[in-house]
């Protein structure tokens, strides 16, 4: 149990989750301005911009390197790590989110009128654009850059 406490100490877990956390809330204040309307929805939902799961990865490798070293195997591993993540952020998920839409679409357009037919729409926002992707690991090694300063 005493060993549950240092996770609290761990800098670069710290650093990743509070970049997480910065993106998530920044959703809902680009979600302001776009749609002029607070949506808390966006705290708590994939996609969109930025992306918090790239804010997350790239906190967590830059972090890393700043800590143990750019050369060692742990941040090598935590680089490979956000590379994947973030490819499949804007690749296999934006896709995933691009066929749902199409989906939800032949859906509508079959059963338009009076139909027994009860459908769940699918999650069309899955995934994430390049640049939202580029903007969330510009944030994350911003907010390492900055933590790593002040310790």
């Amino acid at each position: 149990m005493q060993d549950f406490g240092q996770i609290l100490e761990n800098q670069a877990l710290l650093v990743a989750l509070f970049a997480c956390l910065v993106a998530q809330v920044t959703k809902l204040f680009v979600e302001l301005i776009k749609n002029k309307k607070v949506n808390v929805r966006s705290l708590f939902t994939t996609g969109g911009m930025p992306s918090a799961h790239s804010a997350l990865v790239t906190a967590l490798a830059a972090s890393v390197g700043q800590t143990v070293g750019w050369a060692s195997a742990e941040f090598a591993i935590a680089t490979i790590f956000a590379i994947i993540v973030m490819y499949d952020a804007a690749g296999v998920r934006q896709a995933a989110g691009k066929q749902a839409r199409i989906l939800n679409q032949m859906i509508d357009e079959l059963f338009q009128e009076d139909s027994k037919f009860s459908e769940d729409r699918l999650k069309e926002l899955l995934g994430h654009t390049p640049v939202q992707v580029i903007v969330g690991s510009i944030l994350g090694i911003a907010i390492s850059w900055i933590a790593c300063r002040a310790y």
